[in-house]
């Protein structure tokens, strides 16, 4: 039981409350997150250091009237138990539940759907200025973190809403430096003298009379660096310089601070940013001190800290890639890994360990991440770029213009391809077949086990244009031996045969293509099972063989049906005039809402059950 979180339907129930009463409103909703996500897992660390961010803007402002908009999402847990998602918070990421992130279908309080880094500023600049023409006086507040803050998008939307003057606050949640600096009398003070409606009517006056010429700008700019001088804060010369008024540092882990300087705040009108410093993991010891492994910790036992790890029976295909990279690196000092602050999830931390001159982590940055390899495989370098598959939609003019075109040899590897699970529809790595088979010159595989992703690295290290894309899944690969065993040769653009039979052939790509195995061993001698493992250049001559001597065509890939593998079988057997039904099996034209990844394969039809049902259908209508 919860003394006042229990009462709260909605944030106009916490708008009476004293401070001292917001003060153990944070420690229950602090309590109520770690116990949730102790047994149905989620972004912890996160959502635990912006509590009182999020309890002091629901407080000042009048959600749902005024728009909050979040970035990434990862730290509005605190959001939704207050906005009437409590009891729902419990189901959050799972088959029917509520998303773990923002989204406006299920709340008025969701003002913009989020999962990906930097679009908060860009999204509330679009709703300030539809309020403004639409006569509306509701604020706006964007709440980014410091990580999403390096996004490309994000200052693009500094610098469009600082020349805009849109009545716009940006919150920067600065979670990754101490505030110590910070916190001394002459902060303190410049921080209330800043934020004063007097000291602000009373500028806005001075600034007035002297009218718009070159006195009042040299004077604008002297006092800028003047207060950047006093607060100690560099970066507010560099937001200044967008256009934007910028307060701050304040302590964002302390309410009382909180909801006062957002008082001031609310009379202050123009494009303006908070730099408030937090505490990522606040009021949980371990997740203070290890954040980055409390970012998403899994299950763990609330009282003690200690995870409870699944036993990994196979090894995972991050595993398998940071492991091939290192030999591939210590090898070869032409070898580089690139990341877009993905390592530990992706496996290239082991490369930041064991060769540290050859790791490029570039931070949230993916068009920069896929351009900067360019760059570095222009100079001759061999880069391995690395970026889940839905991050990689973010890049896609990069790799078109910057690789492509040129035929630089960048490896592209796509993490957590096809259905992600508990993330839902914002990080299904979905589209990449079908989205990059269109480009000229692109090599697209997929291996059907760990053995195989590791002889298409080495493949990838020896090709001499690009981009080649190696697509792969979240999760354990299929128990395969692949450490101590020398790479075989791979024959680019050529499928194999995995089982012969007489009647329907069943095409897959990647590992979908083992469940499409296992589903044949239904019909011995009447399923044949084909992998073409490289989706481009695409194997036409084993297409036709295969059209010359089977009626019927099932294709299984675990991505967009639309586009992709079907696409491809369809447009070969139509250009080669084949009178070949087809169906395919993928990812339907939707959107995959959040489940357990083993739920949403039987969903989609993808499970080795789902496909027996699809080869009893074709068999049924065969009669």
């Amino acid at each position: 039981m919860y003394e006042l979180l229990d009462k709260i339907d909605s944030p106009a129930d916490i708008r009476q409350f004293s401070v001292e009463q917001l003060r153990t409103l944070c420690a229950e909703l602090r309590s109520y997150i770690i116990e949730t996500c102790s047994h149905n897992p989620g972004h912890l660390a996160s959502s635990l250091g912006a509590v009182e961010l999020i309890v002091g803007l629901h407080y000042v402002f009048d959600t749902p009237a005024d728009k909050l908009v979040f970035d990434v999402g990862h730290q509005a847990y605190a959001h939704k138990i207050l906005t009437g998602r409590r009891e729902a918070f419990r189901s959050m990421r799972s088959q029917g539940g509520i998303s773990g992130f923002p989204n406006r279908d299920e709340s008025p309080f969701d003002t913009f759907g989020v999962g990906h880094s930097s679009t908060s500023i860009s999204a509330a600049l679009g709703l300030a200025e539809a309020a403004r023409l639409n006569g509306r006086r509701e604020k706006v507040v964007a709440l980014i973190g410091d990580g999403a803050m390096t996004g490309g998008l994000a200052f693009e939307g500094l610098n469009n809403a600082g020349a805009s003057h849109a009545d716009l606050l940006v919150v920067l949640n600065d979670n990754n430096q101490s505030i110590e600096g910070n916190t001394g009398a002459m902060h303190r003070y410049l921080l209330k003298l800043t934020t004063s409606q007097s000291y602000n009517l009373f500028k806005n006056r001075i600034w007035n009379l002297l009218g718009d010429n070159a006195f009042r700008r040299f004077l604008q700019r002297w006092v800028r660096a003047t207060k950047s001088w006093f607060v100690g804060k560099p970066g507010g010369n560099l937001f200044e310089a967008l256009g934007f008024r910028y307060f701050g540092p304040i302590d964002g882990n302390d309410i009382e601070e909180v909801v006062t300087t957002l008082h001031k705040l609310c009379k202050v009108r123009g494009p303006r940013l908070l730099h408030c410093f937090t505490l990522k993991g606040k009021g949980y010891a371990v997740a203070e001190t290890d954040p980055v492994t409390w970012h998403a910790p899994g299950r763990f036992d609330p009282k003690t800290g200690e995870r409870i790890h699944a036993p990994h029976l196979r090894d995972r295909y991050q595993d398998v890639f940071g492991e091939v990279l290192c030999e591939l690196a210590e090898a070869d000092r032409k070898v580089v890994g690139v990341t877009p602050a993905m390592a530990q999830g992706c496996g290239m931390n082991l490369l930041a360990a064991r060769r540290p001159a050859q790791f490029f982590d570039v931070g949230i940055e993916e068009e920069h991440a896929v351009t900067f390899s360019a760059g570095l495989a222009a100079g001759g370098m061999r880069p391995f770029c690395n970026i889940y598959s839905a991050f990689s939609q973010r890049a896609y003019d990069q790799i078109v213009h910057d690789v492509a075109l040129q035929q630089l040899p960048v490896v592209i590897c796509l993490d957590r391809a096809g259905l992600v699970g508990e993330d839902g529809a914002t990080h299904h790595g979905a589209f990449d077949l079908a989205a990059y088979r269109s480009i000229p010159g692109v090599i697209i595989s997929a291996p059907r086990n760990e053995a195989e992703l590791k002889d298409l690295m080495y493949a990838a290290a020896r090709t001499e244009r690009g981009p080649f894309i190696i697509r792969y899944p979240r999760g354990m690969g299929e128990g395969v031996p692949w450490r101590d065993v020398a790479p075989a040769p791979v024959e680019i653009g050529r499928a194999e045969t995995l089982l012969e039979g007489d009647e329907v052939a069943v095409i897959g790509i990647g590992p979908a293509v083992n469940r499409a195995l296992e589903a044949a061993q239904a019909w011995p001698g009447r399923v044949g099972v084909y992998h073409f493992r490289f989706l481009k250049p695409f194997d036409s001559e084993r297409l036709a063989d295969i059209a010359s001597r089977y009626r019927h065509i099932l294709t299984v890939e675990d991505g967009a049906r639309c586009g992709g593998l079907y696409g491809a079988v369809c447009e070969g057997l139509a250009a080669g005039g084949f009178q070949v039904s087809v169906e395919g099996i993928g990812i339907p034209d939707t959107f995959i809402a959040q489940a357990k990844q083993t739920e949403q394969y039987t969903r989609c039809g993808m499970d080795v059950d789902g496909i027996q049902k699809s080869l009893q259908k074709v068999f049924e209508n065969r009669k």
